[in-house]
């Protein structure tokens, strides 16, 4: 494969539909709705895609009309589906914001749930600068697991840098299972994100220290403190960078375009702290709206 037609990044991961009000209003007091696509993986794809990077991302949509919508979707915001797959017995997931009081999900059974080791088994991971993971993947089945593992044998000793974004979902699984496995994924990344809020759910960790105390063997570890700021840590330094501020509209998916920002500064070989300042800006665009991915700037 040609550097040109080369992804820069791959993501790997589930995408659904995702039915959001208009406006700033509960899902029970609307009365219209807008109809996009979501997915961690793919929503940083979305924003490497319009920041100029070549983002692939792989999964798995259903064959029915919402696959179909998504697959366009996707595509129109530039990112590379050349292995993005459909499954014919399984529909695709769909999930709803309700502005101000989270997600409600319907996503069991879903095509991307089938997937399995598989699914990547002729994808050259290794020809990437960056593959991205997220700790939703390995909670929607065993066979997700077992892709999230096998892409992570992969990766190791390549040359590629695995990205692992922890992103606990408590409706998926409870802290017994999600604790130590999200710790044992992370471990095994070269670039980690976690929310100080999700780290102490999971490990009981309080502080952007006692967080890196528990994933000692993370080269690049970046801890993420809601309207406070983020934290790098890495072995010869700490970067600390405050957050951007405004006023929250939805906060699901800032995350994600925090990664995105982060990313693309670390493929242009930036600072940590200059790394850290581009997820603060490009989460800040989703903070303001009830989408995951605004095309307003």
């Amino acid at each position: 494969m040609s550097t040109a037609h080369r992804p820069e990044v791959i993501t790997i991961g589930e995408t659904m539909l995702l039915v959001t009000p208009t406006v700033q209003e509960a899902l029970e007091d609307a009365e219209t709705f807008h109809l996009d696509v979501g997915g961690a993986e793919s929503n940083l794809a979305s924003h490497l895609a319009s920041l100029g990077r070549r983002a692939a991302w792989v999964g798995q949509f259903g064959n029915d009309a919402l696959g179909r919508r998504a697959f366009r979707l996707l595509r129109g915001r530039g990112i590379d589906l050349r292995w993005a797959r459909t499954e014919p017995s399984a529909p695709s997931g769909v999930y709803f914001k309700n502005p101000g009081h989270g997600v409600q999900y319907f996503r069991t059974g879903s095509a991307a749930s089938l997937m399995d080791p598989a699914t990547v088994r002729d994808i050259p991971l290794e020809q990437a600068a960056v593959v991205h993971l997220s700790g939703i993947t390995p909670a929607l089945s065993a066979g997700c697991s077992d892709l999230t593992d096998a892409v992570i044998r992969r990766i190791s000793g390549s040359g590629t840098l695995l990205s692992f974004d922890v992103n606990y979902r408590a409706p998926l699984w409870d802290i017994a299972q999600a604790g130590p496995r999200l710790r044992d994924l992370a471990q095994q990344a070269d670039l980690v994100f976690v929310g100080l809020d999700e780290a102490e759910v999971l490990w009981g960790t309080t502080t952007p220290e006692d967080v890196r105390d528990l994933l000692d063997r993370v080269p690049t570890l970046i801890i993420k403190d809601g309207d406070v700021g983020a934290t790098e840590f890495s072995p010869n330094w700490k970067a600390f960078v405050r957050a951007v501020k405004c006023t929250v509209v939805e906060a699901v998916g800032a995350g994600d375009a925090f990664a995105a920002g982060y990313l693309d500064a670390w493929l242009s070989r930036f600072s940590p702290e200059q790394c850290l300042q581009a997820g603060h800006d490009c989460a800040v665009k989703v903070l303001r709206s009830t989408g995951d991915y605004p095309l307003a700037t």
